[in-house]
């Protein structure tokens, strides 16, 4: 891909970063809780969440479309930096449980099995030692999930400096609007130092930028919803009441009813 290319799809990456972030992170703890919970996490989940060099999975995506809105600019700030360096780290340790999981779901079976056998009391002396691994497995993948909730949490607070510049991006808002209930869920106690962030501690802008863009891909119902909640947030917001104005009256033109009645 061209530099040119990418700088023009800037605001395009940044709503794919955010959206594809939350998703993974969310996938993510809930292998974690599954871990805290069973001592184990799924390798069917992992896998599918990685993917292969054919078939990128979730993970592989947002690794590649972070390095391409992080890396292409050299005059980038450090904090950028630091956030494709996180995503690819996650990544990377999750390859590590990927294969940590296969070992435990299918390898471990296997030697307790032959620990079962009558057999094994031939060869118990070799046999015990190797036993050990089972339990070092499960030491691996603990250490991994600590070392990626770590990164989580610090990607948590990177992402709300560096979406600091992405306050005209309406994609991103569109997607904030969206998907509120996921990007809230997963920023938590971050969510609302993240939308100050990017809006400067004006949060109606959100609804708003979503609510124009809404209109613009011809999605009239969701754009009222969107402007009613600016106008919610500060009704004295001119700009919010007349995006407003403008989702209703297309809302108007494109009812079947209206339609119907004509």
């Amino acid at each position: 891909m061209s530099r040119r290319w990418i700088e023009a799809n800037k605001s395009e990456f940044a709503r794919d970063v955010m959206r594809d972030f939350c998703m993974a992170a969310k996938e993510l703890e809930e292998q974690f809780a599954r871990f805290e919970e069973s001592g184990a996490v799924s390798f069917a989940s992992m896998r599918d969440l990685l993917g292969n060099m054919m078939n990128k999975g979730l993970l592989w995506r947002l690794k590649d479309t972070a390095h391409h809105l992080f890396r292409t600019n050299p005059d980038d700030h450090v904090v950028a930096r630091m956030l494709d360096w996180s995503i690819g780290y996650i990544f990377h340790e999750c390859i590590k449980i990927k294969e940590d999981a296969y070992q435990q779901q299918h390898y471990a079976p296997m030697f307790r099995a032959l620990q079962r056998q009558e057999q094994y009391e031939e060869a118990q002396e070799i046999g015990d030692p190797l036993s050990a691994v089972l339990s070092q497995t499960r030491e691996s993948i603990e250490r991994e999930v600590r070392r990626i909730s770590f990164i989580l949490e610090q990607s948590r607070e990177l992402i709300c400096q560096y979406y600091a510049r992405q306050g005209e991006n309406r994609l991103l808002a569109r997607l904030l609007f969206d998907r509120n209930d996921l990007v809230r869920s997963v920023f938590n106690d971050k969510y609302d130092a993240l939308i100050s962030s990017i809006y400067q501690d004006v949060p109606e802008r959100m609804y708003i930028q979503a609510a124009e863009g809404l209109i613009e891909c011809g999605r009239p119902e969701e754009a009222c919803k969107a402007a009613e909640e600016g106008v919610r947030l500060n009704p004295a917001c001119t700009r919010a009441r007349k995006v407003l104005a403008e989702a209703e009256a297309l809302l108007q033109t494109t009812s079947p009813r209206r339609v119907m009645n004509a």
